[in-house]
């Protein structure tokens, strides 16, 4: 019991840390935007562009995965927490009178918004390409999964004569099957899996080579009869 209420008041107190911290930051960035010449009513924007260009590298550099983005996004939410520490400092300066407001703040206050907007755009980049990489390393290890790759075959390339002899083959095979007839240049075409000019010489051949059996056997029955 008593541990549990010593992490109950260690959470209320990060709570109400957390939340005092957030409202004088937000109001000293606030400030800061105002006495650089923002607008009232967009003065607002400059805390919530580095609180959130702030946790949104955060999160990518305690995320966890290996890619390349990590370090990018690690010096960045560094340098967004700098950005708002040195921020609220100026403020308090300029509001104390110990620093008068000069060009150069004026300048690198309107500038938060353009750099935060790169950054972040090159922080997306990184993390893209970084899970892009990833995917077929992870294919890799899972193996191929159904549905999601098109299996290729490498089909060997057969010479004149092992095509001629398949064609053969075919046609004794059509032949069988539809009592007698030939096969024809679409059937050798789909047994095959050949082109259609392919198929119709291999046809030709076909037909030659059944004509000039046919024609030997017409001489030798002649030549047979007396």
């Amino acid at each position: 019991m008593d541990a549990e209420r010593r992490d109950w008041w260690v959470i209320v107190g990060m709570a109400v840390a957390a939340i005092s911290a957030a409202v004088a930051s937000f109001a000293g960035l606030r400030g800061l935007a105002q006495v650089a010449g923002w607008p009232d009513r967009l003065a607002w924007l400059l805390p919530v562009t580095i609180d959130a260009y702030a946790m949104t590298s955060a999160r990518v550099w305690l995320a966890g995965d290996a890619d390349s983005g990590r370090g990018f996004a690690r010096a960045n939410a560094i340098g967004a927490i700098a950005t708002s520490i040195v921020g609220n400092a100026g403020y308090h300066l300029v509001a104390a009178g110990l620093v008068p407001i000069s060009w150069p703040i004026v300048v690198l206050v309107g500038a938060v918004p353009a750099a935060v907007l790169g950054l972040t755009a090159h922080l997306h980049a990184l993390r893209t390409v970084a899970t892009a990489d990833q995917r077929p390393a992870s294919a890799a290890r899972n193996g191929p999964q159904t549905g999601t790759r098109v299996r290729t075959r490498r089909v060997k390339r057969r010479t004149e004569n092992e095509l001629l002899d398949a064609a053969r083959e075919a046609d004794a095979r059509h032949r069988e099957a539809h009592d007698g007839r030939p096969i024809s240049r679409d059937g050798l075409r789909a047994a095959l899996r050949i082109a259609g000019p392919k198929a119709t010489e291999l046809r030709r051949r076909l037909a030659a080579e059944s004509t000039e059996t046919s024609d030997s056997t017409d001489r030798k029955e002649a030549s047979s009869q007396p």
